[in-house]
């Protein structure tokens, strides 16, 4: 059950989505843009600017500040070989100062790091939510194929991971890379005059200690390319099967009454047992695929305990540097690698990472998408025209199960208008009902709605309790202070619910507490509530029991003698005289398809 207060014209054209099979998945580029320019055209744009320029200033900051505490190595070390107390004391104040400018600058950075995660979070799912909510856009996605499966989980969990990995890698990238800059130049000038003696002749490698790091760090980059480049994939389809799982719990929790009735707990259990085998095969794909990387990254590890001193001792044992001076020099090696080792020790990480950015993405790239969700020619047009009159030209309806037609050719339906719609064996009335709504544009014909006027939407089965307060389920969507207090009152009483009066401002989950009865006389009560001059009907009258029949008849030839009707369905025993025509829903004959 819905209202339509926007112009189904504009509607129309917005609520285009595509089918995700297909959308060609772009890379990782064109992902890469595609969030960064949501991000930055996002009220949060000028904010997020902000805080990564802090970042960016911090880590310079701090860069300086271990270039400062690596000088301090060799006077603090030379310090001690002298057995220099004194100069001992004064090494001891100069490294509290450092560290404490360190400590500030590392309180910062975190804040601001915190701060970004949590403002890229509201801005991202902002965006993402914003774009879902065009209207009809969530209802196409949903029957868009597997990238409409599940959308909570990547606007929520998807999103969360993103917004945490993108800010620390990009924050311990933008680290790495000033600290190997800074460090670079102490390589280069510590090794700057370095020579091999290899048969009495001297070669000269300047820089040396700058090109082991470069070469150290490389091959390890490249080794864990290779052995962990699957976990990409595997750590993907790791979180659609954790999507799944999840959503098989909440459909079950949603229908405890039916399964519980049914003693279908043994068969949702299987069902449950499946989608957990699922997940853990993904998850022991992952497992294997870390295990493998960590041969590379931890071993990496543990040689580089003794890497920087065994690269530096040849210009120790050389006498080109003192015992301070190898401190220090290894101390700037192992800066200098670890920067370069960047890729080795986070690419578990930036694998997780890529896999969520390819499912954000590519979310977002089907909800801003704007081509044919399925694969028929033909559309059906939506037109706006002359207000108090709804008219319905040469409509049929195209699906996978056929096509389907009104048998009157040219419709027009006057404002306060009563009309049935019934329908053959074997026709889509939904699809009917979806049609004449905009949801469903595939087939041919024109609908032309009347300009600025209300149409209300009644879907077939259990209506949509919106949560809240009964007050703001009748208002839905509107405000509540749209109509008077004694308004609501006065709508339920009018649809035998006086029981609810009394709690109209109370928030329960009201979809649970109320029979289907009482939820169809509260979507009836809001109809009375709002007066919309237009109500669209998939076959709800053929669901209420006599009773609440008589009060929905009552009050359409009383309160709502001027809406306009379109029922689609059976007949309404003994009520026939409520609709002044009948239309007929019917398969296409062969010749007209």
């Amino acid at each position: 059950m819905t209202a339509e207060p926007t112009p189904r014209a504009v509607v129309a054209a917005a609520a285009v989505a595509p089918a995700t099979t297909a959308i060609r998945s772009p890379g990782l580029l064109a992902q890469l843009r595609q969030i960064l320019g949501a991000l930055y055209a996002s009220p949060l744009g000028k904010t997020l600017l902000s805080l990564a320029i802090g970042i960016v200033v911090v880590v310079a900051a701090t860069s300086y500040g271990q270039i400062r505490l690596n000088a301090w190595n060799k006077a603090f070390y030379d310090a001690l070989s002298r057995r220099d107390l004194k100069d001992f004391m004064f090494q001891l104040g100069v490294f509290a100062l450092i560290a404490g400018v360190l400590l500030i600058l590392n309180v910062g950075q975190r804040w601001l790091t915190e701060t970004l995660k949590v403002r890229l979070r509201e801005g991202l799912v902002s965006d993402l939510v914003g774009h879902w909510m065009v209207p009809r856009r969530a209802f196409w996605l949903a029957h868009a194929g597997e990238m409409g499966v599940n959308p909570d989980q990547r606007m929520t969990d998807d999103t969360m991971v993103l917004c945490n990995l993108s800010t620390d890698l990009a924050v311990g990238l933008l680290q790495a890379t000033i600290l190997f800059v800074s460090f670079a130049g102490i390589l280069w000038v510590l090794s700057e005059d370095f020579s091999f003696r290899i048969g009495g002749a001297d070669y000269a490698v300047p820089g040396f200690m700058l090109w082991a790091a470069v070469i150290y760090a490389g091959f390890g980059s490249l080794l864990s390319y290779f052995v962990g480049r699957s976990l990409i994939g595997r750590s993907s389809n790791r979180y659609a099967r954790e999507a799944d799982l999840r959503f098989s719990l909440v459909r079950i929790n949603e229908h405890l009454d039916g399964i519980s009735l049914a003693s279908g707990e043994a068969d949702e259990r299987r069902r449950i047992e499946s989608s957990l085998g699922d997940v853990i095969a993904a998850m022991r794909r992952l497992v294997r695929g870390w295990t493998n990387l960590t041969w590379v990254t931890a071993g990496f590890g543990w040689i580089t305990i003794v890497a920087p001193i065994v690269v530096a001792a040849p210009l120790f044992f050389s006498g080109k540097l003192s015992f301070g001076g190898l401190m220090a020099a290894a101390a700037a090696f192992t800066q200098a690698q670890t920067s370069l080792r960047w890729f080795v020790d986070n690419f578990s990480i930036i694998a997780d990472w890529r896999a969520t950015l390819l499912r954000v993405a590519g979310f977002r790239q089907a909800l801003t998408a704007n081509e044919k969700q399925l694969d028929f020619d033909s559309r059906i047009t939506y037109v706006e025209g002359a207000p108090g009159t709804l008219k319905i030209a040469n409509l049929k309806i195209e699906s996978p199960a056929g096509r389907d037609m009104l048998k009157e050719q040219d419709i027009v339906i006057s404002a306060g208008e009563r009309v049935l719609i019934t329908a053959d064996a074997g026709t889509g009335k939904t699809l009917l009902f979806r049609a004449l709504a905009a949801l469903w544009p595939w087939g041919a014909g024109q609908v032309t709605s009347p300009a600025g006027e209300q149409i209300f939407y009644m879907p077939r089965g259990t209506p949509y309790l919106p949560s809240g307060t009964l007050r703001e389920i009748l208002a839905y969507p509107l405000q509540v202070s749209s109509f008077a207090d004694a308004s609501y009152a006065r709508s339920l009483q009018r649809l035998g619910l006086e029981r609810l009066v009394s709690m109209l401002d109370s928030s329960r989950r009201w979809d649970r507490e109320l029979s289907q009865d009482e939820q169809l006389s509260l979507a009836f009560a809001r109809i009375v509530l709002q007066a919309p001059p237009w109500v669209l009907i998939d076959d709800a009258f053929g669901s209420l029991d006599d009773d609440v029949l008589a009060h929905v008849v009552d009050v359409f030839a009383k309160e709502l003698a001027h809406t306009g009707v379109i029922h689609i369905g059976g007949s309404v025993q003994g009520k026939e005289a409520m609709f002044s025509r009948v239309l007929h829903l019917v398969k296409t004959p062969a010749s007209a398809s």
